[in-house]
């Protein structure tokens, strides 16, 4: 910004007079209201020195918003809702500016919990899952409630009203939900929905023999070009992932199980990019044994694999309860009902499992109602849930670093990051709990 020149601008805005520097303008960055103002070179645009550039908006919150461009701090007077706040800053092009100050770049080691949300329907929780820009979603029996960023509540989304099984952001402004087929409706099986009106956009079709089928969908996951894979079963033998693209919605392939393995019951997939692969991931207590595997769809091949069938039984304690793939070490992280951690590498293909211990917490005894573990990788962070607590291991050697834990609303039953923030779906009275890290500003 070197062609910046320091002038004065004046605003009227809603009959009240700012005046400011088209420095602190700039701060706002290209794309905003106040870019407009400035040239290619960043040289503010030919003014009247004596005129005042009329804006007819809100003045208390112009005034906020001008101080966080000048300062880099936010301080929101009683007086200004938040919610009118955003939707200023919205219009002048700074709302990322706005969430930026409020919290800061996620961090594990250094999340404090922001706040708590009671959901509107009773009973268990199924899954949560964060978007992009701050908001997220919960799975809920039928039901997927949506919230934005600032935690309002969105129109509810259903799938022909049958249990939803998973659901995934696309985008900020998308949402793809799985559910549980009803026999001989059609109903079920997934689809996408507009995050901010509950409209159905279309359901994802499974053709099997040039047959338009029904299905079950199951674990969902999105890779970088574009495509959702999801876990599917049918009433013949279309058992296995399903591939489609997320623009048109088409069905563009399709892995059938093989005899003997399990893929269309599974608990978890995860692309991985490295790899160009599918982790599909079937864990107990939804199949008596576990089955992980890595499938290459360009040459239908499962490429690596491992199971749990014939580890003897008092091994039981040793149950994989979830897997993730750590590409950076080509390993695979599992996890067991104590949160003992354990690790396979990707690079032997007789898989075994090397457990750790050093990763256990639970030296007291489990809640009356614990839920099973669930993992988490961000930004080089492994994530572990626990009855009622998160923990947080760092390094290549998944180092326990530090642990998250609110003693409302019992266990937890699922977790979910992005958009810088954690959410943790609790598995009583319907609460799921906002973490966040600090802004630097406020350190």
């Amino acid at each position: 910004m070197m062609g910046i020149q320091r002038d004065r601008v004046r605003f009227n805005v809603g009959g009240k007079t700012f005046e400011t520097t088209s420095t602190t303008l700039a701060n706002a960055g290209r794309n905003s209201f106040f870019g407009a103002l400035f040239d290619e070179n960043w040289d503010l645009r030919p003014m009247n020195s004596n005129s005042e550039l009329f804006i007819d908006r809100n003045p208390d919150c112009f005034a906020v918003i001008l101080d966080l461009l000048r300062t880099g701090e936010l301080y929101v007077p009683p007086n200004v809702p938040e919610k009118l706040l955003c939707r200023e800053a919205q219009f002048y092009g700074v709302l990322d500016h706005v969430r930026a100050a409020k919290w800061g770049q996620f961090d594990g080691n250094r999340l404090r919990l922001s706040r708590s949300i009671m959901g509107p329907a009773p009973g268990d929780g199924t899954a949560i899952r964060a978007g992009p820009d701050g908001g997220c979603c919960v799975a809920h029996g039928s039901m997927v409630h949506v919230y934005d960023w600032m935690m309002e509540e969105h129109p509810p989304l259903n799938l022909d009203y049958q249990r939803v099984n998973d659901a995934g952001w696309i985008d900020s402004e998308s949402i793809v939900i799985s559910a549980c087929e009803r026999l001989g409706t059609g109903d079920g099986g997934m689809g996408s929905f507009s995050s901010s009106t509950g409209e159905m956009r279309y359901k994802f079709q499974v053709s099997h023999e040039n047959q338009i089928k029904s299905y079950t969908a199951g674990a969902l996951t999105f890779s970088t070009d574009y495509k959702i894979f999801s876990s599917c079963k049918g009433r013949s033998n279309e058992y296995g992932v399903g591939v489609w693209d997320q623009i048109t919605g088409k069905q563009i392939d399709f892995f059938y199980e093989s005899p003997g393995w399990s893929l269309g019951d599974a608990d978890k997939l995860q692309w991985l990019n490295g790899y160009n692969c599918l982790l599909v991931a079937t864990l107990f207590p939804r199949k008596d044994n576990c089955y992980i595997s890595l499938l290459d769809f360009r040459e239908k091949n499962m490429v690596w694999s491992w199971s749990d069938i014939g580890t003897p039984i008092t091994f039981d304690e040793k149950r994989v309860r979830d897997a993730i793939a750590l590409e950076g070490s080509s390993s695979i992280c599992v996890v067991n009902e104590y949160e003992d951690l354990g690790f396979m590498d990707l690079r032997s293909a007789a898989g075994s499992v090397r457990w750790s211990s050093r990763s256990r917490l639970m030296n007291g005894k489990l809640l009356d109602e614990p839920c099973y573990p669930k993992l988490a990788l961000h930004d080089g962070q492994l994530f572990s849930s626990m009855s009622d607590c998160i923990s947080v291991f760092s390094g290549p050697d998944c180092v326990l670093t530090s642990r998250l834990r609110r003693s409302y609303g019992g266990s937890i039953c699922d977790f979910s990051i992005g958009g810088d923030r954690l959410f943790a779906l609790h598995s009583e009275e319907n609460v799921f709990d906002i973490w966040e890290t600090l802004p630097t500003s406020a350190l």
